[in-house]
């Protein structure tokens, strides 16, 4: 279907609440289009509805609920519950779509609405683009004999606590191990920390008590400090922080060293390697922001290798077209489709941890086969109308770096899509040699 979307983006639509298309009146119209889109396809729609601990939550569910309601879809609630549960609930009760009201690590004031499938993956691209195009068309109130049904999904919390017990291996326990576990205020904060505890590790919980405003406050995994600070107090072995969608993940040791999404994902591919070998595992995915320290280790341990575009839901295309099931981004989001349809910051943590159990090592030791390389990244402002992509002495430039780069790193210029920048990022072996280039190619321009 040909078009381009207005409102959705790579993960789903978002912004500010108040302000178009955060709004009840929008998300209601959002409601009726998907709820005409799904009852096309399915002739007993029933949809499940999350959110995360935002006090707008309240305000954009009754509206989308009573907009899928108004087209005939039946309502399933499950209150407050990570992305990543609902892509599950939503796959395991057999449902025809998944919503989730979450601007993940955005500050409470934003809000957001994300689709999954029946299968509890994200929506392809083409249908967002029907139900923009239903929105933008005439959507009326079905007859009352017709109109959908809601009803509150009780025991969500408890079946997503056993599904990501269930991902760790059944021979393996975290007793012994002493956890700091932030869920960021978030949509995690009743579920995160029960985990860790039923599979034996002794829990400090952190971030677990929302308010409507604290989501992503200090806490969570984009703020990852205050973890740190539990964790070198407590004498704590691992800290482990959720998003406040909780489908992303930062850990630290009890050193205070945080590892990110690469070190994290290399821990799980070199765990599947040893259980599986090579050829099971294939290759990873990562983004055009993966290190290419990371990528250089895969090589050197005969893995493929492919980077998408960045957001988790490219990472996702390219693993169903590879057919392999690691992937996932520098930010925490960690995809392994052999234990979920879709990034799970809980299920990934299981992953790490249940590595370094079986293997008797710390995180430092397990990965220290790995070497991220130095990334230096310099936004350079344009000014209006500056055409970047013309400059003789840039590109001439870009070509001098490349080749200076050629084995020894990384060169990747992009465009910001928000604001008026061009991001210009070298990695390199050595740091000081990655700044200079990256200072040398924003002169230049």
């Amino acid at each position: 279907m040909a078009g381009k979307r207005q409102y959705f983006g790579t993960d789903g639509i978002r912004g500010q609440v108040g302000e178009p298309p955060i709004t009840p009146e929008f998300v209601l119209r959002l409601g009726m289009a998907a709820g005409k889109i799904l009852a096309a396809h399915d002739p007993n729609p029933s949809v499940l509805i999350g959110k995360d601990t935002r006090v707008s939550g309240y305000m954009l569910e009754a509206a989308l609920e009573s907009g899928l309601a108004s087209a005939g879809v039946d309502v399933v609630l499950a209150g407050p519950m990570p992305t990543p549960a609902i892509a599950y609930l939503t796959k395991t009760l057999r449902l025809s779509a998944g919503v989730v009201i979450s601007a993940s690590h955005n500050p409470y004031s934003d809000n957001g609405i994300k689709f999954f499938n029946g299968e509890g993956e994200k929506l392809d691209d083409a249908i967002e683009l029907e139900i923009e195009q239903a929105m933008a068309g005439d959507l009326a109130c079905t007859e009352s004999a017709r109109l959908g049904k809601a009803r509150r999904l009780d025991d969500a919390a408890g079946r997503y606590i056993e599904f990501c017990k269930g991902s760790f291996p059944t021979t393996l326990s975290l007793k012994g191990l002493q956890l700091v576990v932030d869920a960021a205020h978030g949509a995690a904060y009743h579920v995160a920390g029960d985990v860790f505890h039923e599979l034996g590790a002794d829990v400090i919980r952190m971030g677990h008590e929302p308010d409507g405003f604290n989501i992503n406050r200090e806490v969570g995994a984009t703020h990852p400090k205050a973890m740190v600070e539990r964790v070198m107090a407590t004498g704590a072995d691992y800290g482990i922080a959720l998003d406040g969608d909780g489908d992303r993940i930062v850990v630290c040791d009890r050193e205070g060293r945080i590892y990110g999404g690469d070190e994290l994902l290399y821990a799980i591919v070199k765990q599947r390697v040893s259980r599986r070998g090579k050829a099971a595992v294939g290759g990873v995915v990562g983004t055009l922001m993966t290190n290419f320290g990371f990528e250089r280790r895969l090589m050197h341990m005969g893995l493929d290798f492919r980077r998408a575009k960045v957001g988790d839901r490219y990472v996702l295309e390219m693993l169903k077209e590879t057919g392999w099931q690691l992937g996932g981004e520098n930010s925490g989001h960690l995809l392994c489709l052999d234990r979920h349809t879709t990034g799970d910051g809980i299920v990934s943590g299981l992953q790490v941890l249940a590595a370094l159990v079986a293997a008797e090592q710390s995180l430092a030791e397990f990965i220290e086969d790995l070497d991220l390389y130095p990334q230096v990244l310099i936004n350079k402002p344009l000014a209006p109308g500056q055409d970047w992509q013309s400059s003789a002495s840039f590109k001439k430039t870009q070509k001098e770096v490349a080749a200076e780069l050629n084995g020894r790193g990384r060169l990747l210029i992009r465009p910001s899509g928000t604001e008026p920048l061009l991001r210009i990022m070298v990695e390199c072996d050595d740091a000081q040699a990655a700044r200079q280039l990256a200072e040398q190619l924003a002169e230049s321009l």
